[in-house]
């Protein structure tokens, strides 16, 4: 993507971009930042609204967030940056899958009690659990088979809960 059409369709200049994001790697991590702080808040809202805070909560809201038609895009965008990350370990998106991951596996560990936060079959269903989540994300990126892919995430959800 250059950064010409996008600032023509803003109404500004790709001096302008560059100025304020450094580059266009710096503009697509601000756009992906943002994406995750919009995530948060539906999610912490989601939290406000019902008292039970735990994992599978957390997933079903999460996958909730994920489905929604709007954010395909961007999600698309997140997953380009996360494959650069790991094809590309010291180039401009160095670090960015891992931080992804930490970032998503801090997030269910808040959703644990804080006993099996601590131990290792806490991190082993955290991990195990964001495994469900990009799985199915990624499927129903190249599908958009939303309903095949939240069938295997209350699949899973539904062996961990029983």
């Amino acid at each position: 993507m250059s950064l010409r059409p996008l600032a023509a369709a803003i109404g500004s200049s790709p001096r302008v971009l560059l100025f304020l994001f450094g580059s266009k790697e710096g503009l697509v991590r601000s756009l992906l930042a943002r994406a995750r702080s919009d995530e948060l808040a539906f999610i912490e809202q989601v939290r406000s609204e019902q008292p039970q805070r735990d994992v599978a909560m957390m997933i079903r809201t999460t996958w909730q967030w994920l489905v929604y038609e709007r954010h395909r895009s961007l999600l698309t965008l997140w997953l380009e940056a996360y494959a650069r990350s790991l094809a590309e370990p010291d180039g401009p998106w160095s670090g960015f899958a891992a931080q992804t991951v930490e970032d998503w596996l801090s997030l269910l560990a808040g959703a644990q009690s804080p006993g099996d936060r601590r131990t290792r079959a806490g991190a082993a269903e955290r991990t195990l659990a964001l495994s469900v989540l990009r799985g199915a994300l990624i499927d129903l990126l190249a599908t958009g088979d939303i309903a095949r892919t939240t069938a295997a995430v209350e699949a899973y959800l539904a062996r961990a809960e029983g």
